[in-house]
C-alpha cells in the first residue's frame, strides 16, 4: 500500500497520539475521538458549519484508525514517516538505480563507494522496503530509485 499524499497529514496526531502508542492506547483515543465527533451524535443547535467541520474531522479520525489501527498499514505509514524525516533532515548524496550498484553473491548485497570512502548497503530481502540508505560512515544518505 503506497502513501503518496497520505503521509501529508500526521495521523498520530489527528488522533492525539505518539508513534509510541500501543495498539490499545491508539484504540482508545480513536473511540473517544470517533464517539465525539460522529455526525450522529451532534446536537441540533450546532451551527451548519460547524457541523460540516466535524464531519470533516469524523473523516480525518476514521481514516486516521484505518491506517494506524491495522499493524501492517501502521508499519508501512511508520517507514514512509521516517523516510520522509530523513529527506528532509539528511543531505541527500545521490539518487541511484538499485542495478547501477555493485552486487556481492557471497553476503547477498548491493553495495556503493561514498565519497568519504564508507559504503552503502542494500540487502537483498530490503530491496522492495528500502529507498533511503545512509552511508556506513557518514551523514550522506543515497536515494534507491525504483
Amino acid at each position: 500500500m503506497a502513501f503518496e499524499g497520505i503521509t501529508q497529514k500526521d495521523w498520530y496526531k489527528i488522533l492525539g497520539a505518539k508513534p509510541s502508542d500501543s495498539l490499545a492506547e491508539l484504540k482508545r483515543k480513536y473511540q473517544k475521538l470517533a464517539l465525539f465527533y460522529h455526525p450522529d451524535k451532534q446536537k441540533a443547535d450546532v451551527p451548519a458549519g460547524e457541523v460540516e467541520e466535524r464531519v470533516q474531522r469524523f473523516i480525518e479520525i476514521d481514516q486516521a484508525w484505518k491506517i494506524l489501527g491495522n499493524e501492517e498499514t501502521k508499519r508501512e505509514y511508520d517507514l514512509q514517516r521516517r523516510e520522509d524525516n530523513l529527506t528532509n533532515e539528511w543531505p541527500l548524496h545521490a539518487q541511484i538505480y538499485l542495478e547501477d550498484m555493485s552486487w556481492n553473491e557471497d553476503e547477498q548485497c548491493y553495495t556503493l563507494s561514498c565519497r568519504c570512502g564508507g559504503n552503502y548497503t542494500v540487502f537483498k530481502s530490503e530491496t522492495t522496503d528500502v529507498s533511503l540508505v545512509c552511508c556506513d560512515t557518514c551523514s550522506l544518505v543515497i536515494e534507491i530509485l525504483q
